[in-house]
């Protein structure tokens, strides 16, 4: 078990850097959302909201996201937080191997054996390769080599493209250059949102013996290439037997009791083969072990779990209770698992 406490440096520091590039206008924003949803006076919720970030380490957006408005101390203190999520990956995710994760494309290369699609890489001289990639497989996923929260993803069709030296000129030019076979889900993920993959987060702790599985989040699509948000996604969170705990939400103030597109109840949801994922999970945790805490997205196939990728930086899903009518989170199952 890894040593108890986060330590005061790193805190300090996080703290420091907040401060120096607050933005009072986004402070005020999310106030007024705040004021919005739960009849708060904007200069109270401001007050609140710096309280929470200097001395317990709540996110503004954190703040925003899980109603801490409408939560007592107790109840806020159970909740998992992005500024506490940091440290954890700072402390716990060893910093020379971070690439790994970091580069799609090492990723690829680290875990090929559990990415169970094939992919390429676009270089100088393969055009016809590439030509041949995407014709066999009609419709290919593109990725530049690092980022985040979908940006740098893109989605082509073969029956597009009639010149195949532009293209693969134009992939490189973009830094597209990360091609992969779309992933084929399975029909319960396809029933609620066909059009675009959708990912299950699940957020583990590989302690050197056993993988932790800390919170599960499903993600849905609205038929873009990605389910992040900014595409429009949206989530929900899942129990320990892979069962939406509620309606879906983001961080946008929507709340989607039905998918808006296919209209399928997301509390109802069911995520097929949950105890393969557990399992999916615990084994990938071992591939490199020096990074022990990471947000793992994975899709449930028509024959069990295939990894997407791994975020050193883990990031954070909770539930939201104004939404679940859950009012405690998952930090003390982050506390069991890693003793901080």
């Amino acid at each position: 078990m890894p040593a108890n406490g986060l330590g005061v440096m790193p805190r300090l520091r996080y703290l420091a850097e907040r401060a120096s590039r607050i933005n009072v206008g986004s402070v005020l924003a999310r106030a007024r959302e705040v004021r919005d949803q739960h009849g708060k006076a904007v200069p109270l919720v401001v007050v609140d909201m710096l309280r929470s970030a200097a001395f317990d380490n709540v996110g503004f957006q954190d703040y925003v996201d899980y109603d801490f408005a409408m939560l007592s101390a107790a109840e806020r203190a159970t909740y998992m937080t992005h500024p506490v999520s940091n440290q954890l990956s700072e402390r716990y995710d060893a910093e020379p191997y971070r690439h790994l994760f970091h580069d799609k494309l090492e990723f690829n290369r680290t875990f090929d054996g559990f990415l169970r699609r094939e992919w390429m890489l676009v270089e100088e001289g393969n055009a016809a390769e590439l030509e041949d990639f995407v014709t066999r497989h009609g419709t290919i996923i593109a990725k530049t080599r690092r980022g985040q929260a979908g940006s740098g993803v893109k989605r082509y069709h073969a029956a597009d493209v009639d010149d195949w030296a532009r293209f693969h000129r134009d992939l490189l030019t973009r830094d597209e250059v990360l091609i992969e076979q779309l992933i084929v889900q399975h029909q319960d993920l396809a029933a609620v949102c066909p059009g675009t993959v959708n990912t299950t987060r699940v957020t583990a702790f590989f302690d050197g013996e056993t993988t932790h599985i800390l919170a599960v989040a499903q993600k849905f699509g609205r038929g873009e290439v990605s389910d992040q948000m900014s595409f429009g996604g949206f989530y929900t969170m899942l129990d320990e037997t892979g069962h939406a705990r509620s309606a879906g939400y983001d961080s946008h103030g929507h709340v989607h009791v039905d998918h808006p597109d296919s209209g399928v109840r997301i509390a109802d949801f069911q995520l097929p083969l949950y105890e393969e994922v557990v399992a999916f999970i615990d084994t990938v945790a071992r591939v490199v072990p020096q990074i022990q805490y990471v947000g793992w997205d994975v899709v449930v196939g028509p024959d069990g779990p295939v990894l997407v990728e791994g975020n050193w930086g883990a990031g954070v899903y909770e539930n939201k209770p104004s939404v679940s009518g859950i009012r405690t989170g998952n930090k003390p199952r982050y506390r069991a698992a890693i003793g901080f």
